[in-house]
């Protein structure tokens, strides 16, 4: 609640906050579209493959020429890093072998880093967290993202003296999807391959959050962040619409659907026979909060909160978050307060590439989103007890090994590239966390 002040005075001392952006993509885009309105925020450098695109993308948000000019435009991430007079890094390109390279070189140049790439943090952000405190930056998960909103809630609820529950997000889900390629993607969303095309949507990026993979990523980086445990069988996606959370969402034991409490997971905006839930978070995060003792919860009463029929379970939701609009909140906590807007703080969950159907040794991996494989969410002491292969490596691989449809791929099942530096990164990881 102060960081508009502690940017003011810095802005009234001509010394701004300067950011390097690497990825003029959508999310990019939005953040982009803030900075003018932001007085003492400044984007040095803007780094993306199409240079003439990234600048199309500022003058599509409403940059003005003149700072189109003072801005730096480079398709070269390293030599941006070890070159530039900036205080934070934004990684926004979605790759997780690039988020990687670019953050340890961030980290090694002695700048803070905001990971909008959260497919390269699931994959290694334990490991790039530790190595950030010991150089002394931070590394933080994307405030306007659902990760970091939800560890946010979390952390207001601990902070109070609640219980947490569960936490997570909404989203619009039926077992199906799991299933679906881009070649089906656009049905789902209403819209035809043309006008899908027309608007430069990308099919195989917007069939991961329907098939299941964008929501297994997003709630390990939540366990991860908020040292909350995971699923052991997956999540769960059950209907739920914001009244009916403290009802839905709490164990098992006390009516609900969760195996324990402490734990991720996701609603669905959808039945399972396709309706429509009543007033349904699909666009949202939430956290189930349980009363400490009978004083907190004769207050939940007082104060007008929907709880169980016990009175004992509340929740709190966002019910709309704005990616790339918020990311000023992460990069002006790094910079002004030295504080991340989440970070990993051990590795409890991981995302596992599981068969679309069956697939046949010697075919190729096509990743996240894709026709050979969805992201599963798995405790990451079962993930690396199977040897599962980790979703943000199930790209250009080929197997070995035939895979039955629904089973996960393994690290066995693969040809890898054992001097391959992400590999290396992510083994590292492993050996490091799983101790």
């Amino acid at each position: 609640m102060n960081l508009h002040h502690l940017l003011q005075t810095r802005a009234a001392a001509g010394k701004p906050v300067h950011v390097a952006l690497i990825g003029a993509g959508k999310f990019g885009s939005m953040f982009l579209s803030q900075v003018p309105h932001t007085p003492g925020l400044e984007v040095s450098v803007i780094v993306d493959l199409d240079r003439d695109r990234a600048r199309e993308a500022c003058r599509t948000v409403g940059w003005d020429d003149e700072r189109i000019k003072a801005t730096a435009f480079t398709d070269d991430g390293a030599r941006a890093i070890a070159g530039g007079a900036f205080d934070v890094v934004v990684e926004a390109t979605g790759n997780p072998a690039v988020g990687i390279r670019h953050a340890r070189a961030a980290i090694a140049a002695g700048k803070h880093v905001v990971m909008v790439n959260v497919e390269a943090d699931v994959l290694a952000g334990p490991l790039l967290a530790e190595e950030a405190r010991k150089a002394g930056v931070v590394y933080s998960l994307a405030y306007g993202d659902q990760p970091a909103l939800t560890a946010e809630m979390v952390d207001w609820a601990r902070a109070t003296g609640f219980r947490v529950v569960a936490a997570g997000k909404g989203t619009k889900y039926l077992p199906a999807y799991h299933d679906v390629t881009p070649e089906g993607v656009w049905q789902h969303y209403g819209l035809t391959a043309g006008e899908a095309q027309s608007a430069g949507m990308n099919p195989q990026m917007f069939n991961s959050f329907l098939d299941g993979t964008k929501s297994a990523i997003e709630m390990a980086a939540i366990a991860n962040a908020c040292t909350l445990d995971v699923p052991s069988e997956g999540l769960l996606f059950p209907p739920c619409g914001v009244d009916d959370l403290p009802h839905v969402m709490r164990p098992r034991e006390k009516g609900g659907v969760l195996e324990k409490s402490g734990i991720v997971e996701v609603v669905s905006s959808l039945e399972r026979d396709g309706r429509p839930v009543f007033r349904d978070l699909r666009w949202g995060v939430y956290v189930v909060l349980e009363a400490p003792n009978d004083y907190a919860a004769d207050c939940f009463r007082q104060y007008g909160l929907k709880t169980d029929s016990s009175g004992r379970y509340a929740a709190m939701y966002k019910p709309y978050h704005l990616i790339g609009l918020e990311l000023n909140i992460s990069i002006l906590s790094a910079a002004l307060r030295n504080e991340p807007t989440g970070q990993p703080r051990g590795f409890r969950g991981d995302v596992a590439a599981v068969a679309k159907r069956n697939l046949r040794a010697g075919e190729m991996l096509d990743g996240e989103g894709g026709y050979t494989v969805w992201g599963k969410l798995m405790p990451a002491t079962a993930s690396l007890a199977a040897g599962a292969l980790p979703i943000g490596l199930a790209h250009r691989v080929k197997l070995k090994n035939d895979i039955a449809h629904g089973a996960v791929v393994r690290w066995s099942d693969v040809e890898v590239d054992e001097s391959n530096d992400t590999i290396k990164t992510r083994k590292a990881m492993e050996a490091a966390f799983s101790r």
